[in-house]
C-alpha cells in the first residue's frame, strides 16, 4: 500500500494542519484518558519465519482429530470427492469476492447461479438466495421474512436444534420479536399443542425436519395446522436427507432453510458454514442477500446478473428485513461442486447409506444394553439411554481413538451414523463398550 498512501513526515505534517490539530493524538482528544493506550503493548518479540512456523505446528499439534466418529448434532462427517477442493482452490474463485460487476464476474455469478439452481431441486422451492452464513442465521433470517405489523410471534418446535433457537431469539430480541417454544412429545413436536399454539399474532412456525433428536417430522399435517390459522411453515432441513425425503414443498413449506456443511464442507473445528435459503415464489421479494439471474447480453449471449439485492445500500433500511450484507461464496461453490459431482444418484446413495449404517449402529447398541428412546422413524441420528455414566462412556470410547455420541443427559447419548462410518468401526465400538462397561 506504501504507493497509495502518503506516508512521510511532510505529508503527515501537512494533513495535520489542514485538520487543525498538532499532533495525530489530538485527533483522540474525545477519546477518555483512561482508554488510550499509554504504553506499549505486552507482545513478545517477533520471530523468524522458521520459528513461527514451529511455534504454529506445536498450537496445531494440541487439536484432537480422532479416526472414527459417531457425533453430529449440527456438524456431520461425509465424504468429500477431490474435485471439491481442487475447483474451490483456483485463485480466480478463492479470492473472488462479491461480483458486483457482472461484466468481469461471470464465472462467480454462474457458480452461484448453479447453487441456487441445486438447493432449489433439493428443495422444491421457486428461488433460492446466493446463501447466508450458517444454518442457524438462516433460520433467523427466515423468521424475519414472516414478521409484519400484524403477526409479530413465530413458533419453534423444542426439537429443533437449540443452537439455532439461541440465534433466532438473538435476531428476534433485536428486532422485538417474540419466540415461542413448542413442546415435544415422543421425540417430536407436539401437534394437538401446536394447533394450541398457533394464534392470529403467529407469523410462522419453525420445525427441523429431521430434528435435533434425529427423528422424522410430520412435515404434511403441521402445515396443515399452520397454514388454517394463516401462518407461515419454515422448514429447517437437512440438505443429504433431502436426497430421499419429500421435499419441503411437497409437505408444504412455505419457507426451507438449513445448514449446507454435510454439502462438501469439512468439520473444520466448526466453520466457516453455510446457510441455504430457498421459498416459494409468493415470498421471492422478502428473501434477503442476493439472487443470480440468467439473462443475455445486447449480443444474445448467456449471461448471470445480480437480479435481486435486498441489503443496505440499495434499498431504504427503515423497509429492509434483513440487514445482511453478504453471502458465503466460496462455501456455496463448494456445494455447487459437491453437488454436480455427486449427481442426483450419488446424493440419493449418500443418504441411503446414512441410513443404512444409522439403523446398523442403534442396533448393535441396543445389543449392548443402549436402548433407544423414541420409537419414531429416524435419519442417521437417534437418541439412547446410557445404563452408565455417559461422560465415563465417551472417556473409554476417545482413549481408543473414537468420537463418541452428544451426551444429552447423564443418562442419554444422541449417536450420528454417516456413509463414512464402517461396519467394523461399529463392531469395534461396541465390542469396547461391552468390554470396557461389562
Amino acid at each position: 500500500m506504501g504507493s497509495y498512501l502518503s506516508m512521510n513526515d511532510s505529508d503527515k505534517r501537512i494533513m495535520l494542519e489542514k485538520t487543525g490539530v498538532s499532533s495525530v493524538m489530538d485527533l483522540y482528544r474525545d477519546v477518555p484518558k483512561d482508554l488510550i493506550l499509554d504504553k506499549p503493548l505486552d507482545l513478545p518479540e517477533g520471530k523468524a519465519e522458521m520459528q513461527v512456523a514451529r511455534i504454529m505446528r506445536q498450537l496445531a499439534g494440541e487439536n484432537r482429530v480422532f479416526g472414527t466418529v459417531f457425533r453430529g448434532a449440527g456438524a456431520y462427517r461425509h465424504y468429500i470427492p477431490a474435485i471439491v477442493d481442487e475447483v474451490a482452490s483456483k485463485e480466480t474463485l478463492l479470492t473472488a469476492y462479491t461480483p458486483y460487476q457482472a461484466e468481469i464476474s461471470q464465472g462467480v455469478l454462474q457458480s452461484i447461479f448453479e447453487y441456487q439452481t441445486m438447493i432449489c431441486e433439493l428443495t422444491g422451492m421457486d428461488v433460492s438466495n446466493a446463501s447466508v452464513y450458517d444454518g442457524a442465521s438462516a433460520a433467523a433470517e427466515a423468521a424475519a421474512m414472516c414478521r409484519d405489523r400484524k403477526r409479530n410471534k413465530i413458533l419453534v418446535s423444542e426439537t429443533v436444534n437449540p443452537e439455532v433457537i439461541t440465534v433466532m431469539r438473538t435476531y428476534s430480541w433485536a428486532s422485538d420479536g417474540q419466540i415461542v417454544t413448542v413442546p415435544a412429545s415422543g421425540g417430536v413436536t407436539d401437534l394437538q399443542k401446536l394447533c394450541e399454539a398457533v394464534d392470529k399474532d403467529t407469523a410462522a412456525v419453525c420445525l427441523q425436519n429431521p430434528n435435533y433428536l434425529g427423528c422424522l417430522e410430520d412435515l404434511r399435517a403441521a402445515a396443515d395446522i399452520i397454514h388454517e390459522k394463516g401462518a407461515k411453515l419454515i422448514a429447517y432441513v437437512n440438505p443429504i436427507a433431502q436426497a430421499i425425503l419429500k421435499t419441503p414443498y411437497e409437505c408444504g413449506a412455505d419457507i426451507a432453510v438449513g445448514e449446507g456443511q454435510p454439502l462438501g464442507l469439512p468439520l473444520a473445528y466448526g466453520g466457516p458454514y453455510l446457510g441455504f435459503m430457498a421459498c416459494r415464489q409468493e415470498m421471492m421479494r422478502r428473501l434477503p442477500g442476493r439472487i443470480v439471474g440468467q439473462t443475455v447480453d445486447p449480443q444474445g449471449r448467456e449471461a448471470y446478473v445480480l437480479t435481486l439485492q435486498a441489503r443496505e445500500q440499495h434499498i431504504r433500511r427503515e423497509k429492509a428485513s434483513s440487514n445482511i450484507c453478504s453471502n458465503e461464496a466460496l462455501c456455496a461453490l463448494r456445494a455447487a461442486v459437491y453437488m454436480a459431482a455427486m449427481g442426483r444418484e450419488g446424493m440419493r446413495q449418500v443418504a441411503k447409506q446414512c441410513v443404512s449404517k444409522a439403523h446398523y449402529l442403534q442396533q448393535k447398541l441396543e445389543e449392548a444394553g443402549f436402548a433407544r428412546k423414541y420409537g419414531q422413524e429416524f435419519f442417521h441420528e437417534f437418541v439412547t439411554t446410557c445404563p452408565y455414566d455417559a461422560d465415563e462412556v465417551m472417556k473409554i470410547l476417545a482413549g481408543n481413538d473414537i468420537l463418541g455420541g452428544l451426551v444429552l443427559s447423564q443418562h442419554e447419548i444422541l449417536w450420528c451414523a454417516t456413509e463414512m462410518n464402517t461396519k467394523e468401526e461399529t463392531d469395534r465400538m461396541v465390542s469396547l463398550l461391552k468390554e470396557a462397561l461389562g
